[in-house]
């Protein structure tokens, strides 16, 4: 499993989408829109991955959120 600074990348970005949900969903919206404009032909496609990638939860997994998720700490 690929590790930045000790951790997952799921608790990564579970942590920075809990930190700023808001630009996240400005973000997505904005990503959204990009890919409707430019890859209609494709967009039924693109919506079904996202649609599973979504309902298998990677950021949210089914377990409750916690904080800086094991993370190293220093003794």
């Amino acid at each position: 499993m690929v590790k930045i600074g000790g951790r997952p990348w799921t608790y990564i970005l579970r942590d920075a989408w809990n930190g700023a949900e808001g630009l996240w969903l400005m973000g997505l919206l904005a990503a959204g829109a990009f890919l409707g404009h430019w890859f209609w032909h494709l967009i039924f496609w693109l919506l079904l991955t996202f649609a599973f990638g979504y309902v298998a939860g990677h950021l949210f997994w089914g377990k409750d959120y916690i904080p800086n998720q094991r993370r190293k700490r220093n003794k």
